[in-house]
């Protein structure tokens, strides 16, 4: 359950991280989501099963990075390139 912070945390951050890029809320909130949904589940695997303020400051920074980090590279590799028309 704890990968649900995750997935949260890079809801927001798909949001923020690709808000300059031509995809959309929607779009980047998705990438956002997958990118921190598959943090939150590393970082569950990678730590004892607690649910303390650490694991919950991890879950959603880590999935909140990620998931910026997901939405702002995928708006690079979308963008129209220097001459193209859309």
């Amino acid at each position: 359950m704890e990968w649900l912070l995750g997935l949260l945390g890079g809801v927001v951050g798909g949001g923020v991280g690709g808000s300059k890029n031509p995809l959309g809320p929607v779009v980047n909130g998705g990438l956002g989501a997958v990118g921190g949904g598959i943090t939150g589940v590393i970082i569950q695997a990678a730590t004892s099963g607690g649910l303390d303020f650490g694991q919950i400051l991890a879950q959603v920074a880590g999935g909140g990075i990620v998931g910026a980090v997901l939405s702002a590279i995928t708006g690079f590799a979308t963008r129209p390139k220097a001459g193209e028309i859309r």
